[in-house]
């Protein structure tokens, strides 16, 4: 059809009901993860980040995700790797940046969460922002669960400015729903030395009256046995549930274990509230197949696994997280 200039009288068109002005298309959608939350929850986890490998968040954020989590990271420190190669760059969150991140948080009403986890701080000023958040967060939400990994130090060794083990004791440990220390790190928060199961107990009622409902001693070496002490106060006052699992040894030291076991704990737990010790024997469990597969990967390469430390296969072990096969069970005490 030939086109002819002419003057014509236009009908003016009907709205497009998927064109929005651009007022409209700037407008911030819902968060997903507070409109419609999911049955599990959403944790702020505050741990360290390594662009090569699975420690901190890299080691707990994907479990917890698996597990049905939303989970919001930051990072205390961005590095290339592990502090374990024989060099590593990157750079250190400290308090004041900290704080800026949960104000750009508040700010746009997104501070809602149901856990908060912590693990390795290496500075008294930022371990003292952790508790400023920690008020922050129960302000929005009283009823937030704080699961908190005392990271310290491990076999006798204490690996953080000493300043920090008295900030632990005096305001973090009142502040935790549950806490998951080491053999090394109990006998530092309670000025008790654990050389039986009976001290192990102990040490968790001690850390029961200064605040935490739950406690797990993760790793307790004990006459050449390793094995985990879990204790849960259901009511203030009352004597807690006491248990132990044996755990099986593997010969070879992993990195990223601890904060992945107390990520673990932390999913299960929240699972079955009123069945510590069944979120222990999952996430024991869990771990067991995991460094399995690892130390098997690594021969399996032809590497000799006893040399160094082993970066674990997280991602190769993903159906083990999501549906562990429970061969270690817990043992209540009497």
């Amino acid at each position: 059809m030939p086109f002819s200039l002419s003057t014509t009288t236009t009908t003016p068109r009907s709205p497009n009901p998927n064109f929005r002005s651009r007022k409209s298309r700037m407008s911030t959608p819902p968060v997903l993860s507070l409109a419609l939350p999911s049955d599990t929850g959403r944790v702020l986890s505050i741990q360290s980040h390594t662009v090569q490998g699975y420690v901190g968040n890299k080691s707990a954020v994907f479990p917890l995700q698996l597990l049905g989590y939303d989970v919001d990271p930051i990072n205390s420190v961005q590095f290339s790797n592990h502090t374990g190669y024989p060099t590593f760059k990157g750079q250190v969150l400290n308090g004041e940046q900290l704080w800026e991140l949960i104000e750009g948080l508040e700010a746009n009403d997104l501070l809602f969460y149901t856990h908060l986890l912590t693990g390795y701080i290496g500075s008294v000023s930022f371990l003292n922002t952790i508790l400023e958040v920690i008020n922050k967060l129960r302000s929005v939400n009283p009823n937030l669960t704080y699961v908190c990994d005392p990271v310290m130090g491990d076999e006798g060794k204490l690996y953080v400015p000493e300043e920090l083990v008295h900030v632990y004791r005096e305001k973090v440990v009142p502040l935790a729903s549950m806490l998951t220390p080491n053999q090394f790190e109990a006998e530092k928060l309670t000025g008790l030395r654990i050389n039986s199961e009976e001290d192990g107990r102990e040490a968790c009622a001690i850390l029961h009256a200064a605040g935490p409902s739950k406690v797990v001693i993760t790793s307790i070496t004990i006459g050449g046995l390793l094995l985990l002490i879990g204790s849960h106060q259901k009511e203030k006052g009352q004597k807690p549930e006491q248990f132990k699992i044996l755990i099986d040894k593997i010969p070879a030291y992993f990195t990223g274990t601890g904060d992945l076991m107390t990520a673990l704990l932390l999913g299960w737990s929240n699972k079955y509230p009123e069945s510590l010790d069944k979120a222990a024997e999952l996430a024991v469990s869990t771990l067991q197949a995991l460094l399995r597969r690892t130390l098997d990967d690594y021969k399996r390469a032809g590497y000799d696994p006893t040399s160094s430390s082993l970066e674990i296969r997280l991602i190769q072990s993903q159906d083990d997280i999501r549906n562990p096969n429970v061969e270690l069970k817990a043992e209540r005490y009497r």
